[in-house]
């Protein structure tokens, strides 16, 4: 397939410890030049701790559904009271389910007095949603915040479960915990 008189005239392969590095190198200049457009294109807001990466969140591991709740929550963008909204920017802040705090991610997973059940029960190990916690790098650690917020649906819009009917009493996430193989 190949004529013989253009085999003499292509390039040589060059040495594999050149080949390794170079391909590094170009790699590293790729994600960096990604990174560099998304932060340019699509800027986070002040309040949102968490750089852009390539690779996937541990909380990726988990369901769609609890996946977006915990993003939603850590970026303050949730259906918590305590984030603001642009429909109802002086709405009540405080939680409606003990009313003595705002409502924000901390308060609703660690703090809130009307959940004591659940936390004990579900919890173990995870006492920071801070974004250096050790929990952001731990999907089996992460499981348990997880299963929480299914259980309690927190985070979820205030009208998705009638007030009468606690989700708490579901005795199993809705979702499955596992993670899928790596393909």
């Amino acid at each position: 397939m190949i004529n013989s008189h253009l085999f003499s005239q292509a390039p040589t392969t060059p040495p594999r410890p050149l080949r390794d590095n170079t391909y590094s190198a170009l790699k590293k200049r790729i994600r960096e030049a990604i990174l560099a457009e998304w932060r340019g294109l699509l800027p986070t807001c002040a309040s949102y701790n968490h750089l852009p990466s390539l690779n996937p969140r541990p909380f990726m591991g988990l369901g769609k559904c609890i996946a977006g709740r915990i993003h939603q929550m850590r970026a303050g963008k949730g259906y918590l009271a305590g984030h603001p909204t642009w429909r109802s920017p002086d709405a009540d802040t405080s939680c409606p389910r003990c009313g003595l705090e705002p409502e924000t991610f901390k308060h609703s997973i660690l703090t809130c007095p009307s959940r004591p059940g659940a936390r004990s029960r579900l919890l173990h190990g995870v006492s920071s949603v801070g974004p250096a916690a050790p929990l952001w790098s731990s999907l089996p650690l992460l499981k348990r915040p997880a299963t929480f917020i299914g259980v309690t649906s927190t985070g979820f819009p205030p009208t998705m479960f009638p007030p009468d009917t606690p989700p708490s009493s579901s005795p199993l996430p809705l979702w499955p915990l596992t993670v899928p193989p790596p393909s």
